[in-house]
């Protein structure tokens, strides 16, 4: 039998080495995201093959049903780092919020139609319906409709039907029939183009139309800076696992072989489809450039309004951690 003192000393030991433990993997880092998002595809990468620990942290996914309760996660303090726009991180800033961004991705949306369907251009869709995923203030199709006012002089959100819905509910409408274009998420999009949907407009032809930098990246992983300062640059770290990630998935096939259960995909066009759609999001660098960043900031405020903006139309200082 283990008498008390052996009971006690064995007790110690298994302290000393859960304590060890933790150190080595180091402070742990909660990325509130979507379970079935294509974040979680980058998160169990770096996961599966120790990228964090290598980095000295040790990173856990929290699953959330969406946007919104990513982001009160994160300012109750139940998440750490979630993923959005840098948009968004500049209107928290103005009002006082210390959050601030790192690249994530530059995938970006597109307006779809079907294949067969009588719409070659923008303003084919006079007086047609548009489904919108990410709601009035989604950059994408802000950025569309400033392409079609600038080269087609027509604005879209007075000359065309739009409806606002989820972006499961909109891709059944538009495959019905109930829809006739599409603004939605990449991998949504690239799920339909799997099938056949064609493009009229990228978001990368609104940018360079409107002669704005078509590499800088709206998507990126936002963070408290004095949680990352008390936890030793915790976001530094995060930056390098998430880099190792993506140069993983950028080169290797069997990676994304390993990743195609959590991709739910029903065949192999649509694997295909989401990794290149993947694939070319990635973030050339991690460094914004400031200039670039202000540009497109005014024409998403010009073109979204106080809606998108709210009360300050002011790129906030401090926005962009990788300066």
């Amino acid at each position: 039998m283990i008498n008390r003192r052996q009971f006690l000393a064995a007790g110690s030991a298994l302290c000393v080495l859960v304590s060890l433990e933790s150190a080595e993997a180091g402070e742990i880092v909660r990325v509130a995201a979507l379970a079935s998002g294509t974040v979680a595809w980058e998160i169990d990468t770096i996961i599966h093959h120790g990228f964090d620990k290598r980095h000295g942290i040790q990173l856990a996914m929290v699953p959330v049903a969406g946007k919104q309760a990513a982001d009160v996660m994160l300012a109750g303090g139940e998440a750490d780092v979630i993923v959005t726009d840098w948009i968004w991180v500049s209107r928290q800033r103005n009002k006082g919020a210390d959050y601030t961004f790192l690249p994530y991705s530059r995938q970006v949306g597109s307006i779809l139609v079907k294949a067969n369907a009588p719409v070659h251009r923008l303003s084919d869709l006079r007086n047609r319906k548009i489904g919108i995923a990410g709601g009035p203030t989604d950059k994408s199709w802000i950025l569309l409709r400033a392409l079609a006012m600038k080269e087609q002089s027509i604005d879209l959100a007075k000359e065309a039907e739009l409806v606002f819905a989820a972006p499961p509910l909109l891709n059944e409408q538009f495959e019905m029939g109930a829809i006739d274009a599409l603004i939605t998420f990449w991998h949504f999009a690239a799920l339909l183009k799997a099938k056949g949907a064609r493009e009229i407009a990228t978001v990368s032809d609104a940018a360079k139309a409107l002669g704005l930098d078509s590499e800088t990246p709206l998507l990126g992983y936002v963070f408290s800076e004095k949680w990352s300062h008390a936890q030793g640059n915790a976001a530094a770290k995060l930056a390098a696992a998430s880099q190792d990630a993506k140069e993983l998935l950028a080169r290797d096939d069997a990676e994304w072989q390993r990743l195609r259960a959590l991709m739910k995909v029903k065949n192999d066009t649509e694997f295909e489809a989401l990794k290149a759609g993947f694939r070319t999001g990635l973030p050339k660098s991690n460094i914004i450039d400031p200039a670039a960043a202000e540009r497109l900031f005014k024409v998403l405020a010009n073109y979204g309004g106080e809606e998108l903006i709210r009360e300050n139309p002011v790129l906030a200082p401090g926005t962009f951690a990788s300066n």
